[in-house]
């Protein structure tokens, strides 16, 4: 009862607008990469419903029974390896591959040496490497304006004039006057769209040792650090101090039960995660984990209508998406580079940080997020050397 009392609409709003920012920005690579595995129809229909039911109990549950807010997400750089890594191999085999990096996402989660290991990341970095991932979301918003100038222009004045009148309100505002003038215009595209429950197909699982070290172990690399490490500086840089090691046992257990269903990968959430962290999720940010939970709640019916929600969210024009989350995140990004920036004796490794998490960077198959916090941890404590080094002389 309490947690209906303090529900808003704000909760809900924010909630929703992660869902679809999630699922429009990813659900295609999702899809090559159940094709690459050679999925039938009916079975990506199964990977949309055991990621969608995924994703809504971790959330949900992890959410709810934390009081913070913690979205998980599917892995969408796994997903991208396993386009171009699952060609000639059979389905089964890579959901042996699949189980096999859970069971390693278990092992980092009981044991604990991976929540130990990034206890060392200093929050001025963890910022940095925040507002870099989020960047090319802001700095896309703007960049939408010359393909759909009417449609972008609007909801961005619709947003500047609400957060001025409405600041609670101003997302779900630029969400209804968005979709009011995209149907206006006769972008939204409703042809695709038919009320289909999804049918979970089990795929027993083959384990294969090149394929396990092909595909599963990159997979659990991948998952780490281009996804759980984001994840964490989104929670961490947002104040919530969620216990990471029990979070990756639950998402790698779900990973483990659903895998035969083509639930390949779960982990913490970073670009939609702040969405549910930021000011428009809530006044109060000791209730935000009510919008993690709404999300949830909209994962979950995403997985049980599966090919439906894929044809609905597909839908909605491009630009009203990439406008949509780039305003969402507009005040995360201002926070995160405030924070990132405020001590002047880490003012350098963090924008180091930040410069190499925005560059895209991409070596031996890590994303850039990682690298950022690589470089900048060793630019930081080289700078510091060089300091002591100087007072020492002095």
């Amino acid at each position: 009862m309490n947690m209906l009392r303090s529900l808003s609409l704000s909760h809900v709003t924010a909630g929703f607008v992660a869902v679809l920012v999630g699922f429009t920005s990813s659900v295609v690579i999702i899809l090559q990469a159940a094709e690459s595995a050679g999925a039938t129809p009916e079975q990506v229909s199964s990977w949309i419903w055991a990621l969608g039911l995924g994703m809504g109990i971790t959330s949900a549950g992890l959410s709810f029974y934390y009081r913070e807010p913690v979205l998980t997400a599917w892995s969408t750089p796994g997903a991208a390896l396993l386009v171009t890594s699952l060609a000639g191999v059979s389905l089964p085999e890579a959901t042996g591959a699949f189980v096999f990096s859970a069971v390693l996402i278990v092992i980092a989660g009981y044991t604990g040496w991976f929540e130990r290991m990034l206890h060392h990341i200093p929050q001025s970095l963890a910022a940095a490497m925040l507002a870099g991932i989020l960047f090319e979301f802001g700095l896309n918003a703007f960049v939408s304006l010359q393909g759909n100038l009417l449609l972008v222009g609007i909801m961005l004045m619709t947003y500047l004039l609400c957060r001025r009148l409405l600041p609670r309100y101003a997302i779900l505002m630029v969400l209804v006057v968005g979709v009011a003038l995209a149907a206006i215009q006769g972008q939204l595209h409703w042809g695709g769209v038919a009320l289909k429950l999804a049918e979970p197909v089990w795929v027993t699982p083959a384990f294969s040792w090149p394929v396990l070290i092909s595909v599963g172990l990159p997979l659990f690399i991948v998952t780490m650090t281009s996804q759980n490490v984001p994840g964490l500086a989104v929670m961490r840089a947002n104040g919530y101090r969620t216990p990471l090691s029990p979070v990756l046992t639950a998402t790698g257990l779900t990973t483990l039960i659903l895998a035969p269903f083509g639930g390949f990968a779960f982990n913490l959430a970073a670009i939609t995660a702040a969405i549910c962290m930021g000011d428009e999720a809530g006044e109060n940010r000791r209730t935000r984990y009510l919008a993690a939970v709404c999300a949830g709640g909209v994962y979950i019916l995403v997985g049980l209508f599966g090919a439906t929600v894929v044809a609905l969210f597909a839908a909605f024009p491009k630009a009203f998406v990439v406008a949509l989350a780039g305003l969402a995140l507009l005040g995360t990004i201002g926070n995160s580079l405030h924070a990132a920036l405020a001590e002047p004796d880490e003012r350098e490794a963090a924008l180091i940080t930040f410069l190499v998490t925005v560059s895209g960077l991409s070596l031996f198959g890590i994303g850039s997020a990682f690298w950022g916090i690589v470089i900048g941890v060793a630019a930081r404590l080289l700078l510091q050397a060089f300091r002591e080094g100087s007072r020492t002389r002095t």
